[in-house]
């Protein structure tokens, strides 16, 4: 792989000499050696008996930042959420296209189960703050982008973007009215997860509405 970084060889879980090819491994070598490890636990045993129902109950949105793993800041283990991430963590229609197929899963298959609830996460520095640099944007948008939509995708507050991510799943007929919606910023420098918007549902919503 041009560029990648190298690395000794890891021995893999197999006896005898390290194949000549394995003597140089590039970091994706090196996943595929951890892989070979994982496969070799029980973790992949402990895992929900229906996909849809994750054990932990949670379907999360976040960045695809790498500094933004959930399962590192969660401490989550295989099967206790669902998980999407979008650039910034964004609501997009391909989001709210595969969270109405969950959830539509959810209502004919498992009807009688707890719902999952839905949680938008922003975090601080994130890269989409970019888009709002009109000079750097004229080039993507050069590319065939539209303008709008990626001053729109910049996240430079997550206290500010987050209301209006939660805003779109709640508007989103397409979703179960039932899945509960809330919102949460990172910062990158604390590590820590803070409430933006607590959890209601459209269905909630419109209970207390009058008449």
């Amino acid at each position: 792989m041009a560029g990648a970084r190298r690395f000794p060889a890891v021995v893999p879980l197999t006896t005898g000499p390290v194949p000549e090819h394995a003597r140089d491994m590039s970091d994706l070598d090196h996943l595929l050696v951890a892989n070979r490890r994982f496969a070799a636990t029980g973790a992949k045993d402990r895992v929900p008996a229906i996909p849809f129902l994750p054990t932990r109950q949670v379907y999360l949105l976040t960045c695809i930042d790498p500094r933004v793993d959930p399962a590192a800041l969660f401490e989550l283990d295989l099967g206790d959420a669902i998980v999407a991430r979008t650039v910034g963590g964004r609501v997009t229609d391909a989001v709210l296209d595969d969270l109405a197929w969950i959830s539509y899963l959810h209502e004919v298959k498992t009807p009688d189960e707890p719902w999952f609830e839905f949680v938008v996460i922003h975090h601080t520095d994130c890269g989409t703050g970019l888009m709002a640099d009109p000079e750097l944007r004229a080039g993507f948008v050069a590319r065939g982008f539209d303008d709008a939509t990626l001053q729109r995708t910049a996240v430079l507050d997550p206290a500010r973007t987050v209301p209006g991510d939660v805003q779109r799943v709640l508007e989103a007929t397409t979703v179960s009215g039932d899945v509960a919606v809330s919102g949460y910023a990172y910062d990158v420098a604390t590590g820590l997860v803070t409430q933006v918007v607590a959890p209601t549902s459209r269905n909630a919503v419109r209970s207390v509405q009058p008449g």
